[in-house]
């Protein structure tokens, strides 16, 4: 890689970073504004986009991963409008049956720059697609930097992905224009068990200045990255040990308080995170519900999916960050990923039993109505979905 020999402080920043990186990635860094909070996937309710009403599946079949494109109608209900091949495989974790991938975040959407990343499992890739409306054009599937990613996560021109197998790593990558490139130099090593499952999740703060990653297995760990604004993770992370809490999914709340499910305990974990990267811990709620894996914001609501129980657990997110238990919501069984929609109001939610999606309204004080269900072609303990 080569720079101008009068370079400005951010160019040689960027260079000594990306040593092992491509001009190309270089490129796409130096052109890229400052990105905010909106730009993070798993931020906060983002204002209106075009493709803002529609919902994608994963399906994550082994034979040919698979995106299922709905159309959401006025009532928040669904309609199915397309599938659109991965170019490459779903995986399936031996033991797993509603939750193939034991993962959340297997599938992101990028309102901002209408683009979807979906990872390929049974193909150690990722994908790709353009998105225009309910119509995806795939445009690149490219390695993933490890073995069996499981999730992807993304902020302003920077995109991560998780591989949960092989002792569990974290691959970065830039985007410039509709594709990735990968940066050698971005990849981090998790060093857990190479025998067993070790991530559940990978999401950047949603300010963009840290990476979150939850290890479970042998892990069993919150472990946290801190990113530079044009550079890669830290060389290791900071590690919050929680010990037989399994921590799984989660969310972020309004105030960016960090909501993990522990599948341990089946209960949820409240920590805020330091400017360090350390974890201070909040408090942990119950559920009262079995395997409590997945975590999905919803304005001042929370919602946890509870995949042995066949249910959703809600929860308000009140002024100084406490929650207040709005009791259980029954779904399909197998409940695992969940996605709300961008203005708050409907939250899909994936049972892996059957493959079928679960529609419910948001009301005002959090309630669930359900309106409706769909069977996702090919999802039967699929895992992977994103809203507009």
């Amino acid at each position: 890689m080569t720079l101008d020999r009068a370079r400005t402080p951010r160019a040689s920043r960027i260079a000594r970073t990306l040593a092992t990186g491509t001009a190309v990635a270089a490129a796409a860094l130096l052109a890229a504004p400052a990105a905010g909070a909106a730009d993070n996937h798993q931020g906060l309710n983002s204002p209106h986009h075009a493709g803002s009403s529609t919902v994608f599946v994963q399906s994550d079949d082994t034979t040919a991963n698979t995106v299922v494109a709905y159309d959401r109608a006025t009532d928040g209900t669904l309609a199915q409008q397309g599938v659109y091949a991965t170019g490459g495989k779903g995986g399936i974790l031996p033991g797993t049956v509603a939750d193939h991938l034991a993962s959340q975040g297997s599938l992101a959407y990028d309102r901002n720059h209408r683009l979807l990343y979906a990872v390929n499992a049974g193909s150690d890739t990722v994908t790709v697609f353009a998105v225009h409306g309910t119509h995806l054009r795939r445009v690149q599937e490219i390695s993933s930097g490890g073995s069996f990613p499981v999730s992807v996560t993304f902020h302003g021109n920077r995109v991560y992905v998780a591989n949960t197998l092989g002792g569990g790593s974290v691959q970065g990558f830039v985007r410039t224009g509709e594709r990735l490139v990968k940066v050698d130099s971005w990849h981090r090593d998790l060093g857990l068990d190479k025998a067993t499952s070790a991530v559940g999740q990978i999401s950047f703060t949603p300010d963009g200045s840290k990476l979150v990653v939850t290890t479970k297995a042998s892990g069993q760990s919150i472990d946290v990255f801190p990113v530079g604004a044009h550079s890669g993770p830290s060389a290791r992370p900071v590690v919050t040990a929680t010990p037989g809490a399994v921590p799984f999914g989660f969310a972020f709340d309004p105030a960016g308080q960090l909501r993990v499910t522990e599948a341990g305990t089946n209960s949820v974990g409240t920590f805020t995170v330091g400017r360090d990267g350390g974890l201070t811990a909040k408090g942990t709620v119950p559920t009262g519900q079995t395997a409590t894996c997945w975590a999905v914001t919803a304005g001042h609501h929370l919602y946890v999916s509870n995949a042995a129980s066949g249910t959703l657990s809600g929860y308000r997110v009140g002024p100084e960050g406490e929650l207040t238990a709005l009791g259980n919501t029954a779904t399909h069984a197998g409940t695992v990923d969940a996605a709300a929609s961008s203005d708050g109001r409907y939250l899909y939610v994936q049972t892996g039993a059957q493959g079928v999606v679960d529609e419910f309204r948001v009301g005002a004080n959090g309630s669930l109505t359900a309106i409706g269900s769909v069977v996702v072609p090919g999802a039967v303990g699929g895992e992977g979905i994103a809203a507009g």
